[in-house]
């Protein structure tokens, strides 16, 4: 495989993406082993965006580091900065839809109720609403009816 190659605006991007980041691999002294560039691999396509610490001194060391893994796993070398690496490979589209799906689950709907006289604050009430559930205009949570099943009778002789 060989890197991605990105923009300075792209590059720029995923930097601003990476700063809250902690480091996910960790490589120590015996440097780029079959089993770090695994790890490494495992955790870009998990999160697609992250952080790699060099326990070395050697920063032409760190350097080629971040090339050779950029080049093996189809990644994109974003920043190498003190013993930081930071690559990024974009999500394979099953993940991106795994992610998506899961955003289906129970959401958090605010209901506010206002006082009749107007002089009071209103209320606000966070409730978790799941999929099969609906809030009614008067604040109630209303579960969805099942489907009626058609049975076809028989035709009479």
């Amino acid at each position: 495989m060989t890197a991605i190659a990105l923009t300075p605006a792209q590059r720029k991007e995923h930097r601003a993406g990476a700063h809250h980041l902690e480091p996910v691999v960790m490589i120590g002294a015996d440097g780029l082993t079959p089993a770090v560039e695994r790890e490494v691999d495992g955790a870009l396509k998990a999160h697609g965006l992250i952080k790699v610490r060099v326990f070395s001194d050697d920063r032409a060391a760190r350097e080629a580091m971040l090339a050779t893994l950029a080049d093996k796993l189809g990644a994109a070398p974003i920043q190498h900065i003190g013993k930081l690496l930071v690559l990024w490979r974009p999500l394979p589209p099953k993940e991106k839809a795994e992610r998506e799906d899961r955003g289906a689950g129970p959401r958090v709907v605010k209901l506010v109720s206002f006082s009749k006289s107007g002089n009071h604050r209103p209320t606000v009430r966070k409730v978790r609403v799941f999929g099969n559930e609906r809030v009614t205009p008067g604040g109630q949570i209303k579960r969805a009816k099942k489907r009626q099943t058609s049975v076809k009778k028989k035709p009479a002789l």
